[in-house]
């Protein structure tokens, strides 16, 4: 996927503009630790055309510096053919913006062929899961970058029940000890806090660890059986299995 580049240009922007991160923080409905995050990581894609409208620029300027810089004023469409009254004030088009869910595919584990007990992570054709926008933005998460997968077994319980629904960000590889990550082991799909271990070693460790115990492996066994980590797990969902009984009145 190619980088998004374009925090210089929108920190240049806001300079234009005299505005401080946290003033326009405040304007956008966002801490101003995120738009300084923008500074670095550039302006999430999905809010790329609101960001681009607040400060009157182009949404394909903002994003690679590609064509004209700055819009016609009057009426504007935008890519989803939605047709926006733009109005300038003080150097800004206010525009009636609706906040959007984000819809993330769902992975799951399958047989590699029929019959056949390997098995490898795929893609569900047609199958999302809508989380807000404005949460993935709040943990830094790119959205192209993240995914959503579900819950199989008990080893995570009572922290994750069986069935729940995951979300992983992709981007977040990198092992921060005691975090919770989806790994790919042998084609399995696996949950499991990780820890580092000296000259490249791993270690599992499950929720219920009174049923499952800590897995170590070698820098040498993570390549012999193919784990490869997916990804941060950032969220879940976790449903009681049952109903409580409601005593008679």
């Amino acid at each position: 996927m190619k980088k998004n580049n374009c925090g210089p240009r929108f920190k240049a922007l806001l300079k234009e503009v005299n505005l401080t991160p946290s003033e326009f923080a405040t304007f956008c409905n966002v801490e101003p630790q995120h738009v300084n995050n923008w500074y670095l990581r550039g302006v999430p894609y999905p809010r790329m055309d609101e960001i681009a409208r607040y400060l009157s620029v182009n949404s394909l300027w903002l994003l690679n510096g590609e064509g004209p810089k700055y819009p016609t004023h009057g009426q504007r469409e935008d890519p989803s053919n939605n047709l926006f009254e733009t109005q300038e004030i003080r150097g800004v088009y206010t525009v009636n913006v609706e906040g959007a869910d984000i819809e993330l595919p769902m992975y799951k584990e399958v047989p590699k062929a029929p019959g056949t007990s390997e098995t490898h992570i795929v893609e569900v054709p047609n199958e999302f899961v809508r989380l807000p926008r404005h949460y993935l933005e709040a943990l830094d998460v790119e959205p192209a970058q993240a995914i959503c997968v579900s819950m199989v077994g008990d080893s995570m319980s009572e922290k994750i029940e069986d069935g729940s629904l995951l979300a992983i960000d992709r981007e977040l590889t990198w092992i921060i000890d005691g975090e919770i990550y989806a790994i790919e082991h042998n084609g399995m799909l696996r949950i499991k806090y990780l820890h580092r271990h000296p000259e490249g070693g791993l270690r599992l460790r499950s929720h219920n660890s009174s049923c499952y115990p800590d897995e170590i492996f070698s820098a040498e066994q993570i390549e012999q059986q193919n784990i490869e980590i997916l990804g941060w797990v950032f969220w879940w969902s976790t449903l009681h299995k049952q109903r409580p009984p409601v005593p008679l009145r």
